[in-house]
C-alpha cells in the first residue's frame, strides 16, 4: 500500500470492505515516518509498540459505528496527549500531562490513532514556522521555503501523507496560513466549538483549535467529531444550527475586498491566483460584491499592536519571568512588549474592537461569505529569519482579525505559482457557518482540481456528506405556484427561504393541471411500478424550520407536504397530491415543467 491515500473516505471504504486493519495502517505510518524528519515536522513520534496498542484496542469495534475508526493524525504540541511531553516548542517549559486535552480524548473515543506531537513556532507565537529549538519546519513542495505557523509540523505531516489530519491551533491565522503554504484545507472553527481545555493557551480569549485535512469533507468529519460543549473550558459554547447552506446553494452573495485594499508584496502570481479564484466562485454561482475591508484591517493591527499581546504574557508569566532567556528571540520580543499596556488599554481596546466589529457585521446584510487571500505571498526561511517580524506581519495582513471578530474561516487551495508553490484563498463567515463554508470549500477544492496535499494524489470523487452539523432549516421541493416569480412565492421569501437549486425530479411522477383558481395549481402524483411517468422541473428552497409549521398550515386540500425523489436521488419534502383530485384535471406530465404549461395558456 505504498500509494495508500489518507483521505478519510478512502480509508473508511477500505476498513469496511475489510481490505485494511487499523494495524496494517500502522505498518503504512511506520514505514512512511521512520527516521524521516529532515522537514523538522516533528518533536515526539509515538513507538510502534504504542501505536499497536491503539490499533489493536479497535480490534472488536465496529468500523460503521465510529466515526474516525483507525484515521492516523497528528497533534501540534501545545495540546496535551496524555503520557507524552508537551513542549510548546520550549524544552525547558516541557512537562507530562496525566490525561490528554478533551478534544484529543473525543478524538480517540471516535476512533482516530495519535501518531505524534508536532513542531510549531514556539509558544504558538508566529505565522511562519521557523521559531523553534527543534528547527526551522520546511516546506513539503520546497524545503527551502517556509511551512508557515505556528501549526508547522501539523501541516507539514499531513501534506506529507503521514498522517489523515492533524490539529493545530489558531489565534492570529495559524490554522490557515500553514494550510495555504502546503496544498490543504485548513479550518478555523467558530470559536468556542472544539474544547481548549489541555491546551497550552497563547491568548485565551481568543485561542481555537483548528483542523487540517486533504479535503473540506476530511475536515467537516474531524470537526463534527470533536465538536462539543466542555464545562471545563470557560470559552466553550455548543453549536448551534447554521441556517441557510449557501455553500451547496446554486446562487449566493460573495464579498470581495476593494482592489486598492488587496495587499500581495509584490507577488504578482499570488495576485494571478486569487482573481482566478474568484472567477471559480462566479462560476460556481457566486455574485460578487465588493466591501471595505478597513476595520477588519484595523481590528487585525489589534492583535499585535493593541493590548491582547498582554493576554500571551498572561499564558506564561510565571516561566516567563524565570526564563525569558530560553525564549526565542523574536517570541520574547512579542511577549515582553506586553509590559507597556495598562488596564486602561485593555478597556480601550475592547471599545474600539466592539465598534469595529459593529462596522465589519454589516457586511453580512448583503454577503454570505468573503473570500480573501490567506496570506498575500511566502517568504524563503533566510528571508523569514533575516526579517522575522515584518515579514511575519506580513502574513497575517488577512488573518489576525478572525477570532477577534467571532468569525469562521476555512482556507482552501486555489491552485499553485509558475514557481510550484501552492497558494490558498480564505472563505469566512459569521460564527456558526462552518458547515456552509466547508461546503463551499469543497466545492472550490474540486473545481481546482489540485492533488491531495503534496502527495501527488489525485482528489477522490466528491461525495455529499450526509448532514453532520444541526443546520436548523428545511428544504422543500415546489412545483408551481410557489416557483421563483409566480403568484405565491412570496409565502417562502417572507419566511426567510432561500432557493438553493432548480432540479427535476425522478422521472417517477404524473404532473397535472388541478381545476380551479387563480392561483393555478399543478398536482404531482407518483406513478405506479411499472406505469410510465415523466421528470418534473422544481425548484428546492430552504427555510428556517421554525418557520415550516406556518408554511405548511396554509396548504389548502387537496394538496399536502410528502416525500419526493430527486433526479439526483435524494429525497426531498414537497408539495404532493392526493389522487382522487386528478380525475377531471388535465395531464401535462409531458410538459415536465409548470412554467412551461403556463406559457400554453
Amino acid at each position: 500500500m505504498e500509494n495508500l491515500s489518507l483521505d478519510i473516505a478512502n480509508l473508511r471504504a477500505l476498513y469496511n470492505s475489510g481490505a485494511l486493519t487499523p494495524r496494517g495502517l500502522i505498518d503504512v505510518v511506520l514505514a512512511r515516518t521512520a527516521g524521516n524528519n529532515e522537514d523538522h515536522a516533528w518533536i515526539y513520534q509515538l513507538s510502534a509498540e504504542q501505536l499497536y496498542a491503539y490499533a489493536d484496542a479497535l480490534a472488536d469495534k465496529d468500523p460503521t459505528q465510529l466515526p474516525l475508526y483507525g484515521i492516523p493524525f497528528a497533534i501540534k504540541d501545545n495540546i496535551d496527549l496524555a503520557g507524552v511531553p508537551t513542549t510548546a516548542a520550549c524544552p525547558e517549559f516541557a512537562y507530562t500531562p496525566e490525561q490528554s486535552a478533551a478534544v484529543v480524548k473525543r478524538l480517540i473515543d471516535a476512533g482516530a490513532i495519535p501518531i505524534g506531537k508536532t513542531n510549531l513556532d514556539q509558544f504558538a507565537t508566529g505565522l511562519n514556522g521557523t521559531r523553534s529549538p527543534y528547527g526551522a519546519c520546511r516546506n513539503s513542495f520546497n524545503p527551502e521555503y517556509i511551512s508557515g505557523g505556528s501549526s508547522a509540523g501539523s501541516a507539514v505531516s499531513v501534506a506529507k501523507g503521514w498522517v489523515s489530519f492533524s490539529l493545530g491551533t489558531d489565534t492570529a491565522g495559524s490554522g490557515r496560513v500553514p494550510a495555504a503554504f502546503n496544498n490543504l484545507v485548513g479550518h478555523k472553527p467558530t470559536c468556542g466549538w472544539l474544547s481548549t481545555t489541555g491546551m497550552l493557551p497563547a491568548c485565551r480569549s481568543l485561542d481555537v483549535v483548528s483542523v487540517f485535512a486533504l479535503t473540506a469533507e476530511d475536515a467537516e468529519r474531524v470537526v463534527a467529531a470533536a465538536a462539543s460543549a466542555d464545562e471545563t473550558d470557560i470559552y466553550s459554547r455548543k453549536v448551534e444550527a447554521h441556517g441557510f447552506d449557501f455553500g451547496r446553494a446554486a446562487v449566493f452573495n460573495f464579498g470581495v475586498p476593494r482592489a486598492d485594499q488587496l495587499k500581495f508584496f509584490g507577488n504578482v502570481e499570488a495576485e494571478r491566483l486569487f482573481g482566478e479564484a474568484v472567477v471559480r466562485l462566479q462560476s460556481l454561482g457566486g455574485q460578487v460584491v465588493e466591501i471595505d475591508l478597513d476595520p477588519f484591517l484595523e481590528a487585525a493591527r489589534l492583535l499585535y499592536d493593541g493590548p491582547w499581546v498582554a493576554e500571551r504574557y498572561v499564558a506564561l508569566k510565571d516561566f516567563f519571568d524565570a526564563h525569558a532567556d530560553k525564549v526565542f528571540p523574536p517570541v520574547r520580543e512579542i511577549i515582553g512588549g506586553a509590559a507597556r499596556y495598562s488596564a486602561a488599554d485593555a478597556f480601550a481596546g475592547q471599545y474600539r474592537l466592539r465598534e469595529l466589529k459593529q462596522q465589519a457585521n454589516k457586511v453580512w446584510d448583503v454577503v454570505d461569505c468573503l473570500i480573501t487571500p490567506t496570506a498575500g505571498t511566502i517568504y524563503t526561511i533566510a528571508e523569514m529569519q533575516a526579517d522575522p517580524i515584518k515579514l511575519n506581519s506580513n502574513l497575517g495582513y488577512y488573518t489576525n482579525f478572525m477570532n477577534l471578530f467571532d468569525y469562521a474561516a476555512v482556507s482552501v487551495p486555489a491552485g499553485f505559482q509558475q514557481d510550484g508553490l501552492p497558494f490558498g484563498v480564505t472563505l469566512v463567515a459569521p460564527a456558526h457557518q462552518d458547515a456552509p463554508l466547508l461546503h463551499l470549500a469543497a466545492r472550490c477544492q474540486q473545481a481546482v482540481a489540485t492533488p491531495l496535499g503534496a502527495t501527488g494524489i489525485a482528489q477522490p470523487v466528491p461525495a455529499e456528506l450526509p448532514a453532520l452539523l444541526p443546520s436548523g432549516q428545511i428544504r422543500v421541493a415546489v412545483c408551481g405556484a410557489h416557483l421563483s416569480g409566480l403568484p405565491l412565492n412570496w409565502q417562502l421569501t417572507q419566511r426567510g427561504a432561500r432557493l438553493v437549486q432548480t432540479t427535476t425530479s425522478s422521472p417517477d411522477y404524473k404532473f397535472y393541471a388541478l381545476p380551479g383558481g387563480p392561483p393555478y395549481r399543478p398536482g404531482m402524483v407518483r406513478v405506479k411500478p411499472g406505469e410510465q411517468g415523466g421528470a418534473i422541473v422544481v425548484e428546492v428552497w430552504e427555510m428556517p424550520a421554525r418557520e415550516f409549521g406556518s408554511f405548511v398550515a396554509g396548504i389548502p386540500a387537496p394538496l399536502g407536504i410528502g416525500t419526493i425523489t430527486l433526479a439526483s436521488g435524494e429525497s426531498v419534502l414537497s408539495f404532493i397530491c392526493e389522487s382522487y383530485a386528478v380525475v377531471d384535471a388535465v395531464d401535462i406530465t409531458h410538459l415536465g415543467s409548470w412554467r412551461e404549461y403556463l406559457n400554453t395558456k
